[in-house]
């Protein structure tokens, strides 16, 4: 507000003792609520009428200068100074010429009504404050999503069909919105009267007001976990911050991508999230396809980031920017992303500045992952080991996000731990709890190896509803669930039991120096390809079955012309370890690859087959024999 002379101002003093009358000059868009009975406005005349004038004092606020009130005659255009005597219930505004030959002039600006978006109501005109997270041009208007600190609203603007309306306004922009709220296919909708980009104090405000309020809703509800773990409080708090981290980009309409591995482990971890997120995303998002846009999961066959999936993630993400206007995702990692095999595939996200987190329990290299990560658990970082499954881990990070799934997933953390061999202290603990809720032992081994048949035949697909089907999480139909385990089950045993006839009579045995039973096999040359068990289960199933055979540390390799899977029981194979010791003594070998203490894959240059074997071999006969490790006496029915 500034003030000017006007008259004969007769006083040398300054504006705090000036006894002359203020006239107030209005800004255009001042309404009602910036005026007052009894005060003086600088006006204009927009209509000469019989009983009086009609002038306006701003583009919203007019009213009548009755003749009984006028001093004067006037004509249209003409200014004047007036007094607002009355407002009417109704609205109208009654005003009389002012009379004033002296008097200081203050300007006044417009301070609208900002409306919450959580508050709108249909039919109502509103003035809205918030950052742009999305502009996407239809064949109509151009859709703004405007995030507050509050809730999300589509905003929708009309040029002319086809055309960006504003096309000023960019993502991430702080503006004020004014409109008239409409439904929309059963939402509110902001019909748009203007936009207005905010800088300087007035946007620093505004995002300081979301910020603030963002950072308050993003807190993750608290939730005991479903069993009690000692081992586990550390990463809990870890996985609060990751649950933050989620729930803060639904907030501000970020999408959101999820890679996991394409295992039972993984598929444990990665739907328990998804549901929680789909479930946080419809209540925050006043649309019902809000979810199926911004949440998106995809398995990953590989054990690390593939640059194959980084550039495909990256191509669907660029596409739903260029054609949907939406922010570029984060990408959530789950059991998976941890080792320095996923670094090139992080830099490439890097480049577009998408976030990225992880949750892994395969052994890290967090030197090399964490400067491109916004969050990474792993219970490595906390001393602990893979027992900890991220299937366990990522079912307490749903029911943080969104609680109200936490009696979907009671079954779920056993699925995770018997999926993945995890010979955790709280493995009977988390089966138990699964039998009160109807999961018999037999029963969640079978959804496990359902799951993993599904995973196989999948491939890329995420397979959405046939795998929630089989895990029996957002699963509406109990009997499909019972007929779906069951045939997929006894397929997965019917063709593991044809893998094993047609691969054990080829399996090599030697006992190592370390007197760890080594058994090979080249899966190449002697098991069905491009069918179920794949290479990896191949493997596991023959070491399995060696372990109950002997009862002694057994140690598996299963290869083919440029890779090898690894299992052990009994014995610390450390396999990152070996990697990186086999890439550096095996010159030419390309040695590259991963896993835990006792399971793990290597890829490696075909023609150096051989002698990457051998070595590590080696290795193998050098490893400590360790009962810890040892599968035999772990769970006990």
């Amino acid at each position: 507000m500034t003030t000017e002379d006007a008259g004969d101002s007769g006083a040398d003093a300054g504006p705090s003792s000036d006894s002359r009358p203020t006239v107030y000059d209005l800004a255009p868009n001042c309404t009602l609520d910036e005026v007052e009975e009894g005060n003086y406005y600088h006006a204009v005349v927009n209509g000469v009428v019989d009983y009086g004038v009609f002038v306006d004092v701003s583009d919203v606020v007019s009213g009548l200068i009755h003749e009984s009130n006028l001093d004067t005659s006037y004509s249209v255009g003409d200014r004047l100074v007036v007094r607002l005597d009355e407002i009417r219930d109704n609205g109208d505004v009654s005003f009389a010429t002012a009379g004033v030959d002296s008097y200081r002039t203050e300007t006044v600006d417009h301070v609208p009504t900002i409306t919450g978006i959580a508050d709108i109501e249909t039919g109502a005109e509103v003035t809205i404050e918030g950052t742009v997270s999305q502009i996407k041009q239809t064949g109509g208007p151009t859709v703004f999503r405007i995030v507050d600190h509050s809730g999300i609203v589509a905003c929708a603007a009309f040029a002319e069909a086809g055309v960006r309306a504003y096309p000023d306004v960019e993502l991430d922009d702080v503006v004020r919105v004014v409109g008239t709220v409409e439904e929309h296919d059963g939402a509110a909708q902001v019909e748009v009267d203007d936009v207005t980009r905010l800088d300087g104090e007035a946007a620093s405000e505004a995002r300081d007001r979301i910020e603030s309020a963002l950072t308050e809703r993003a807190a993750p509800h608290a939730v005991d976990t479903f069993v009690e773990w000692p081992a586990f409080e550390a990463i809990h708090e870890d996985l609060k911050e990751v649950a933050r981290l989620l729930r803060r980009t639904v907030l501000e309409g970020r999408p959101i991508r999820v890679r996991h591995h394409a295992d039972g482990d993984g598929m444990c971890a990665a739907l328990p999230v998804q549901l929680a997120l789909e479930r946080f995303i419809e209540r925050t998002h006043d649309d019902d396809d809000a979810s199926r846009h911004l949440c998106k999961r995809l398995p990953s066959k590989a054990p690390f980031y593939e640059m194959e999936d980084v550039t495909r993630d990256l191509n669907f993400a660029l596409e739903g920017r260029s054609r949907h206007g939406q922010k570029l995702p984060l990408l959530l990692m789950l059991d998976n992303g941890s080792t320095e095999e996923d670094v090139p595939a992080y830099r490439n996200l890097a480049h577009y500045d998408v976030p990225i987190a992880v949750v892994d329990h395969h052994h890290p290299d967090p030197e090399a992952v964490d400067p491109l990560l916004d969050a990474h658990v792993n219970p490595y970082l906390h001393g602990e080991d893979y027992r900890i499954t991220t299937g366990m881990m990522c079912v307490e990070l749903a029911r943080m996000i969104d609680p109200s799934v936490t009696e979907e997933l009671r079954h779920v953390p056993a699925v995770a731990g018997l999926s993945d061999r995890s010979k955790a202290e709280v493995m009977n603990d988390y089966i138990d709890l699964a039998e009160q809720e109807g999961y018999p032992r037999e029963k969640l081994e079978a959804i496990g190896e359902a799951l993993d048949y599904a995973a196989h035949w999948l491939r890329y697909s995420d397979g959405q509803s046939l795998v929630n089907d089989v895990l029996d999480v957002g699963c509406d139909d109990d009997e499909r669930h019972e007929e779906l385990v069951s045939f997929l089950s006894e397929r997965a045993e019917r063709d593991v039991e044809r893998q094993l006839d047609a691969a054990e009579p080829h399996v090599e045995h030697e006992r190592l120096d370390n007197d760890a039973h080594l058994y090979r096999i080249d899966l190449d040359r002697f098991a069905h390809r491009f069918t179920y068990p794949a290479p990896g289960k191949t493997t596991g199933q023959l070491h399995d079955r060696k372990v109950q055979e002997t009862g002694d540390p057994v140690i598996t390799i299963g290869y083919g012309p440029d890779f090898a899977v690894l299992r052990s029981d009994g014995v610390r194979l450390d396999i990152p370890q070996m990697v990186a010791e086999l890439n550096e003594e095996v010159v030419g070998g390309g040695v590259s690859g991963g896993g835990h203490l006792v399971v793990g894959s290597i890829k490696f240059v075909k023609g150096m087959r051989r002698e990457v074997i051998e070595s590590l071999v080696e290795k193998m006969a050098d490893a400590a024999i360790d009962d810890d490790l040892s599968s035999t006496a772990v769970l006990d029915d």
